[in-house]
């Protein structure tokens, strides 16, 4: 099976109710108010990253790609909304809706941003243009992917690069939020740079690799380490790393020696020890002294037990000897920030005699005031070595974006000339049809990691030209006016 395999593969194919109320009840109303095919444009964006840091790591396309095709209704999902009731006791729905809904399929375009690509606060992930029935009802759906998706994939990309050249391991499933948030998140931080995943789901319907050895319960169920790690030697001669912790760590490294000798005798090597309690930095250095003492050199010491960046770097500054790091619950669940706050935003409505109008959202927070409009972001490159030089938010309705940004503090700053240009965007589906075809998951994770790295050269992001197009700008604050609204 394809690394892009498909959820369907996994869920039932229609995904039309998974989806929040409110959005049905929307539809019902636009269908009841006869505005069903009235044309609309929404973007999915974030307005904060995540985890203290500047930008994020798109991911989450193809599944977001399953659920557009999978917007369909079934005659058994019609018949449970056709049950639900109102406060009167009557139904909910009417019947003609209900009748729209299980005739509807996704006729819009979509345009995203590529799995593996850097993107910036309030940057369009996602712009979803066609029947405000449609978009409206593809809103908690892609949210749900697109939202865990990034975040995982960021905090893998943060492990990743504080891990440097070592392997990073992905051992999150048994602490992820349900089945799918496990499967979810071992494909995303396979994306955002992790080496390979613990989840067997994950590498049978993503391809993601799978790495594994035993658990403290192998050596306990046996009558003592030296049986235990001579049984799994005999088991698994070809995937031999011990679990040194079990009882006494430096007397557990020295039976793994001891069992690794015999193993070389055999024919086969042992893959190395991994640690998963005590101090990782003091007992990893004693693991490598004595694995090199004992002439296995090449033996890797694995370790486990509540890592994450902060901590490799913590571990690393220690002088710790660890080759592999196994990261489990900091990742599989963005434990120290476990939602990325994405956000799907109506930004234009087509009017009766074909044009568009601008549609913004109002909030006292300056941050949660949208922006109107077609939306594109121009990435800008140094044409010699694809450094980042500048990423533009702008209205595509004005046409070619300006190159002039607002600072906070009202200046007029411009991208400078010469440099390559990208549209960021690209089309997904159009007129329902996907046209979009998807790399493989390798070549995702090849391109996050590339991108990751590159954009964390900038050493100060404050001053890196970004944000809304001059023209953009204006225009928003036009319409802040036009509402007698001066709080920004």
């Amino acid at each position: 099976m394809s690394a892009t395999s498909h959820l369907s593969t996994v869920y039932k194919p229609d995904f039309g109710l998974l989806t929040d109320l409110y959005q049905l009840t929307m539809a019902a109303g636009y269908y009841d108010q006869k505005l069903h095919q009235k044309k609309a444009i929404f973007h999915l964006f974030y307005r904060k990253a995540p985890f203290g840091g500047d930008f994020a790591v798109s991911a989450g396309l193809a599944l977001a790609i399953d659920l557009v095709k999978g917007l369909k209704f079934s005659a058994d999902d019609v018949q449970y909304l056709g049950r639900l009731k109102g406060a009167n006791g009557k139904p909910l729905f009417k019947e003609p809706f209900l009748n729209y809904l299980q005739r509807m399929k996704f006729s819009g375009n979509i345009y995203a941003v590529p799995e593996g690509e850097i993107v910036l606060p309030h940057e369009p992930l996602l712009r979803i243009e066609g029947n405000i029935i449609e978009c409206q009802l593809l809103e908690t759906a892609l949210l749900t992917v697109m939202n865990f998706s990034t975040l995982i994939a960021t905090k893998a990309a943060r492990i990743k690069a504080a891990a440097g050249p070592d392997t990073v391991l992905e051992f999150g499933l048994r602490r992820a939020q349900g089945i799918d948030g496990g499967l979810t998140a071992s494909r995303s931080a396979y994306i955002g740079g992790c080496d390979a995943t613990s989840n067997v789901w994950a590498g049978r319907y993503y391809g993601v690799p799978v790495k594994g050895t035993h658990a403290h319960s192998w050596v306990m169920a046996f009558p003592s380490e030296e049986k235990a790690f001579e049984a799994y030697a005999a088991a698994m001669p070809n995937n031999v790393i011990f679990l040194v912790d079990t009882y006494d760590t430096l007397d557990g490294i020295a039976e793994a020696i001891r069992e690794a000798t015999k193993l070389r005798a055999r024919g086969h090597e042992m893959l190395g020890v991994r640690l998963d309690s005590g101090d990782l930095a003091e007992l990893s250095i004693a693991a490598r002294e004595m694995l090199d003492a004992a002439g296995f050199p090449d033996a890797q010491v694995i370790a486990s037990d509540s890592l994450d960046e902060y901590a490799i770097a913590e571990l690393k500054a220690k002088g710790a000897r660890i080759d592999v790091w196994g990261i489990g619950t900091r990742l599989a669940t963005a434990h120290d920030q476990p939602a990325l706050g994405g956000v799907y935003k109506l930004a234009a409505i087509e009017e009766e005699d074909g044009e568009w109008s601008p549609r913004i959202k109002l909030s006292e927070t300056a941050i949660k005031v949208s922006n109107p409009g077609r939306q594109g972001v121009r990435r800008y490159y140094d044409e010699k070595d694809g450094f980042p030089m500048g990423s533009i938010i702008y209205n595509q309705f004005n046409g070619e974006p300006t190159g002039r940004f607002y600072t906070e503090e009202g200046f007029s700053i411009s991208i400078p000339p010469g440099l390559k240009e990208d549209e960021l965007l690209r089309p997904v589906f159009e007129d329902g049809e996907l046209v979009y075809s998807l790399p493989s998951l390798q070549c995702t994770r090849d391109r996050a990691l590339k991108n990751w790295k590159k954009w964390s050269l900038i050493t100060n992001f404050a001053n890196f030209p970004h944000g809304l197009d001059a023209a953009l700008q204006e225009e928003k604050m036009n319409l802040l006016e036009d509402f007698g609204f001066d709080a920004l």
